[in-house]
């Protein structure tokens, strides 16, 4: 199970009116997790169903009609000693921050942004919708391992001609999810679209960005690839990043190379993490660009990074008919290492010393 609308029953929501925020906790229709699992295919999509609508909001937005919104992702994992924790959410709060600043909004201030995210999943815990830690997981690297998504995101006020959003709306949610990728395919093709642009809003986490998102990553779907790569806008020749997440190479010299950030790359939480980890490791570790025809040449593994993806690692790269496969087609012993080290700490079975994990139950 990748992502699902299948939405726990609290939701937080947050207005910004009268130049402050006020905010609510909703209980959306719901019945025990366990009669919820023994319902009709479809009584609990209706149920679902009615979780996802709010009849007082506007439906004719800046958010609706232009894509005005932006939007955050993180995760409350199980933990192997039972409770639940979710990683480093500082820094999605500090990131959702920025992105409301840079779409002119007024800005969710970072602290009630910690508490939404906490309080929504403790008390959809409280009321059973999480779940449990499953040693089973680790054979497979932790890789289809169950979490609670938390999703944040905004929504504009009512409007219908091209404008700003000075009321916007904060909503976070709860949703399960498992594994982002397929595990039979783990080929990747570099699109001929273009993400971002300069000056444009590719370091945001706008809802905009994700429409050639999802046509790129459609296409290498249906052309028999798991993942797409974006070149970057004005040279059409440096790497930037997957469809949804950043991207790493490790070459043939032992240098873990990432593009540099711009206003064209989004700052990942998951990215930021492995290049400390990358660091620790004593691993020379360059965010600078690096080309397509270098990629081909002289990476020797890769991998793609983000809150849904963790670190995946990619086996093979197809620019324009010309397929570079990485360590012969198999995971690659960086690359292991790198995503074990993440989903340790993230699922409990490694030790925290960072500090990313916050502790929810």
């Amino acid at each position: 199970m990748g992502f699902s609308l299948n939405t726990y029953p609290i939701t937080y929501r947050a207005n910004f009116s009268d130049g402050k925020w006020s905010s609510e906790y909703l209980e959306k229709p719901h019945k025990t997790p366990e009669e919820e699992a023994a319902m009709s295919d479809s009584d609990l999509a209706k149920l679902q169903d009615s979780r996802n609508c709010y009849d007082d909001m506007p439906l004719v937005s800046y958010s609706s009609q232009y894509g005005l919104s932006c939007f955050e992702g993180l995760k409350a994992l199980p933990q192997k000693d039972g409770g639940l924790a979710i990683f480093r959410p500082d820094k999605n709060a500090s990131r959702f921050y920025r992105s409301m600043e840079g779409l002119c909004m007024p800005p969710f201030p970072e602290q009630y942004f910690l508490e939404a995210c906490i309080e929504t999943v403790k008390r959809n815990a409280r009321l059973g919708f999480y779940p449990h830690y499953n040693s089973d997981w680790k054979k497979d690297s932790f890789m289809t391992a169950d979490s609670v998504y938390i999703r944040p995101f905004t929504m504009s006020e009512g409007g219908v001609g091209v404008n700003l959003s000075s009321k916007p709306w904060v909503y976070v949610i709860n949703t399960p999810v498992s594994s982002y990728f397929s595990s039979d395919n783990s080929d990747a093709l570099v699109s001929d679209r273009v993400r971002a642009t300069p000056n444009g809003t590719g370091w945001i986490k706008a809802a905009s960005n994700y429409v050639i998102s999802a046509l790129a990553k459609s296409e290498a779907l249906n052309a028999g690839y798991m993942e797409c790569v974006f070149l970057d806008a004005v040279h059409h020749k440096y790497i930037e990043e997957g469809s949804s997440c950043n991207i790493f190479f490790y070459l043939k010299s032992g240098e873990l190379v990432t593009p540099e950030l711009g206003d064209t790359i989004l700052p990942g939480i998951t990215r930021a993490s492995i290049i400390e980890l990358a660091h620790d490791k004593d691993i020379k570790t360059s965010e600078r660009q690096i080309s397509i025809d270098e990629v081909m040449e002289e990476a020797k593994e890769c991998f793609v990074s983000g809150t849904a993806a963790g670190a995946t690692p990619i086996t093979s790269l197809t620019y324009h008919g010309k397929k570079a496969v990485f360590n012969n087609g198999d995971v690659g012993e960086f690359s292991a290492d790198i995503r074990d080290t993440i989903k340790g700490i993230q699922y409990g079975t490694l030790p925290d010393t960072k500090g990313w994990m916050t502790k929810v139950i």
